[in-house]
């Protein structure tokens, strides 16, 4: 399953990394691309993957989760 999730907060590439690094970290997230650009991640995931356990990974390295789709 596949999430576009619009992060604010994100300035540089170093920010990218965290919250890149964090997602990974969720049991069951496969692969994740973030774009400072876009100030979105994109997010393969399991389908028992919440999108309650996104928001906690993008918040607990001090970003804010805009949406998920």
């Amino acid at each position: 399953m596949k999430k576009k999730i619009l992060i604010e907060g994100m300035h540089c590439a170093s920010c990218a990394m965290n919250i890149e690094r964090s997602l990974k970290k969720v049991d069951g997230v496969k692969e994740v691309g973030v774009s400072v650009l876009t100030k979105k991640a994109i997010v393969e995931t399991d389908e028992k993957v919440t999108d309650d356990e996104l928001k906690k990974a993008v918040s607990k390295v001090g970003y804010k989760v805009v949406s998920i789709e």
